[in-house]
């Protein structure tokens, strides 16, 4: 494909429809829709002459067939945020497809890159740099990439628009995922625009990184409230309380975030359980 499409920032994510969003960004929305995905999940193909493809998400023929045709033989790099099952496993199908390189944080969950990447480390194309910054708590792998010439984010799971991100333990950890979303805010050169791994653009990053902050604060403040008015309560005991404002089919999810807080709380000392790695042992509040 060499024509680029049509350049609309503002557009709601739609399978099979690449859409860009900058003069370096295309977006591609795989068609895996659903409650945890939203639209879909995103892909972002970097660059002009030569490319990199961020998240080439499930191991999907079609969304494949799409990225290699934006790509049109020069597609170099395929770099990973995580390697949870809606965002890396399109990876080995598309380096087959292209003999493009593969960079991601380790081996793990069946994604192997050819070349692993951490805290700091630059991928460097022409017209275009991508940096990787560790942004461990939804997933102690999860790297969010900035394009620097662009300021615009990467984020994965990290920052997801219109919904909260999942912290399920023990991988998932509340406390890194709030440092994580603190350290975005105090970057030496502010992020311009954030493009999550589902949902559209977002245009005021550090309303988003402060909503997420607060919102979290809110619901740990709900959990210490919930525990000190039982007094011995296990997770599934706490949920209808702390999680009344969330749909009852979402609650099996938000179930493994509660439990993320309350282990948050044990490590600040707020917070006992007979065995904090067990999801369904009883907690206890110490205040």
């Amino acid at each position: 494909m060499n024509e680029r499409p049509p350049r609309e920032p503002a557009a709601v994510p739609e399978p099979g429809r690449p859409v860009a969003l900058s003069s370096l960004v295309v977006r591609a929305t795989a068609p895996n829709p659903g409650m945890m995905t939203g639209p879909g999940t995103n892909t972002y193909v970097v660059g002009t002459s030569e490319l990199a493809v961020v998240d080439p998400g499930p191991d999907d023929a079609g969304h494949l067939d799409v990225l290699g045709d934006l790509g049109a033989g020069r597609i170099r790099w395929i770099v990973v945020t995580h390697t949870h099952p809606d965002h890396a496993p399109g990876a080995a199908g598309l380096a087959a497809r292209t003999g493009a390189e593969v960079v991601g944080f380790s081996e793990r969950d069946g994604f192997v890159p050819t070349r692993g990447a951490g805290e700091g480390f630059e991928l460097r194309g022409d017209g275009f740099t991508l940096r990787a910054l560790h942004t461990p708590g939804h997933a102690s792998n999860h790297l969010c990439w900035l394009l620097a010439e662009e300021g615009m984010l990467f984020s994965g799971d990290h920052v997801m628009q219109g919904s909260t991100v999942v912290i399920a333990p023990p991988d998932g950890d509340m406390a890194q995922y709030l440092a994580s979303v603190r350290r975005l805010l105090a970057l030496d050169r502010p992020v311009s625009t954030i493009a999550p791994g589902h949902g559209t653009l977002i245009e005021e990053p550090e309303t988003a990184l402060e909503g997420i902050i607060g919102h979290r604060l809110a619901r740990e403040n709900l959990v210490t409230e919930a525990l000190m008015r039982a007094g011995r309560a296990t997770v599934d005991e706490l949920l209808p309380t702390v999680y009344r404002d969330v749909r009852e089919e979402l609650l099996p999810v938000a179930r493994f975030t509660l439990w993320a807080h309350l282990r948050k709380l044990d490590a600040e000392g707020a917070a006992r359980a007979d065995d904090p790695t067990d999801i369904q042992a009883p907690w206890a509040s110490t205040a």
